[in-house]
């Protein structure tokens, strides 16, 4: 099973970095989205994924049992899932924003709110 979902970790990677190099700004919030569920995945995927021995630690032993599952990985997906949740609205919101803007999703026509011509930069001190 940990072969399939490392796969499937390796499938969601590709695609969300083909969808963040997209030069429209929808995609890659897209490609965001996908790379957090990759990594909350990949996480996933590294804690183990027995169902034989739950994670708890019997009376009078100090550690788990050989073949239980970690659940660290499991605490740490859980806090990745809201973060990764707020920082996907955050970025919707800010898409919406730009687009209202600038009325286009293209991140090439963005390029309007930059200055024409830039100063140099310092050419020594």
């Amino acid at each position: 099973m940990e072969v399939l979902f490392s796969g499937l970790v390796g499938i969601f990677f590709a695609a969300a970095l083909y969808l963040m190099m997209s030069k429209h700004i929808v995609r890659v919030l897209l490609g965001v989205a996908l790379l957090g569920n990759a990594v909350n995945l990949l996480l996933f995927t590294a804690g183990r994924l027995t169902r034989e021995v739950p994670p708890i630690i019997p009376k009078g032993a100090d550690t788990l049992a050989a073949g239980a599952a970690n659940p660290l990985p499991q605490a740490l997906i859980l806090t990745a899932i809201v973060i990764s949740f707020s920082f996907f609205c955050f970025l919707l919101v800010l898409t919406y924003r730009a687009y209202q803007d600038l009325g286009t999703d293209d991140t090439t026509a963005m390029r309007v709110a930059e200055p024409k011509s830039e100063p140099l930069p310092p050419m020594g001190y």
